[in-house]
């Protein structure tokens, strides 16, 4: 390829209609059973030629991202080129959109676009395993956000097992202000669970049932998220907006992830306008997101 040649990526947000946590393992890292579904908010990540490595990033929240060797998406261009003997002389560029710190993945799907524009900008022509490999090695949220759809993660979350899904779903984010560190609400988990016998998680055949066949009704009976109670510990007010939207119409609503961003599974898009329009207007986030799922993988555009 020549230096005058860049290459886009585009990366999705991911929302856990399920989340079950298991106990703390000796590492210090807990077994999930993570149902994850892409939704249409997204990224676009630009790999560009450049003498050595550097980050920008512009949109929304771009403030609060890291553009240093902590940022995901460098630490993906890094590896990369590690595995492939080469000097990881690239510009990436991030168009955020996705809420930062929020629970749904915009870090990771950073990471995902970046080694995915990487590996088309210096034409190495990896395999779909040998990236996934590198996902993993980057976070339990990365090899999702490469492949998109639904999946069942176990393990870390990083083990993926691609779902079928029947139907398109309508949802709302609520985002707040400041972010939830994952770590910390897992400890949070931990702590709220001392003394508890913790069961092992396992994914809800309703709730795969629901994603199979595209019923919006019995998958909002089904959502679930065992870092709910640790994510309204350390941050109470998410109760309100949890509050908030159902009143306004929402069919479910739980906290997205880690949180703190809230998610509403609603019935169709107008109901998505009203319950966003609510929500703002409720004072209880500092903005709510219409969206839509499933959303593909990381794509080239």
């Amino acid at each position: 390829m020549t230096a005058a040649e860049s290459v886009t990526v585009r990366v999705h947000a991911k929302v856990n209609v399920q989340l079950a946590v298991g106990a703390a393992r000796p590492d210090g890292f807990h077994d999930l059973a993570s149902v994850f579904l892409a939704v249409s908010l997204h990224d676009e990540v630009t790999a560009t030629p450049s003498d050595g490595l550097t980050v920008t990033c512009e949109g929304r929240d771009a403030d609060k991202v890291p553009l240093d060797r902590t940022n995901l998406a460098a630490r993906a261009a890094e590896l990369l080129a590690a595995r492939h003997g080469i000097v990881p002389d690239v510009h990436l560029h991030i168009a955020k959109d996705i809420p930062v710190a929020g629970g749904m993945a915009g870090g990771s799907a950073d990471g995902a676009g970046a080694l995915l524009a990487c590996d088309a900008l210096w034409g190495l022509d990896s395999s779909r395993e040998e990236l996934l490999e590198i996902c993993a090695e980057l976070g339990s949220d990365v090899p999702f956000s490469l492949i998109g759809g639904a999946a069942l993660g176990t393990g870390r979350g990083e083990n993926l097992t691609e779902l079928p899904v029947g139907g398109g779903f309508h949802w709302v984010f609520a985002v707040a202000d400041g972010g939830l560190s994952t770590p910390v609400v897992f400890g949070e988990f931990d702590r709220l669970t001392e003394g508890v016998e913790v069961p092992e998680p396992a994914a809800s055949k309703v709730l795969l049932d629901a994603l199979r066949t595209g019923d919006t009704t019995a998958l909002a009976a089904a959502l679930a998220n065992d870092l709910q109670a640790a994510a309204l510990s350390l941050r109470p007010s998410l109760a309100e907006t949890l509050t908030a939207g159902t009143e306004a119409g929402a069919l479910a609503a739980l906290v997205s992830g880690s949180g703190p961003t809230t998610a509403f599974l609603v019935k169709d898009a107008e109901s998505a306008e009203t319950v966003a329009a609510a929500l703002i207007a409720s004072g209880t986030c500092r903005t709510a997101r219409v969206a839509t799922s499933p959303a593909p993988g990381a794509t080239v555009l």
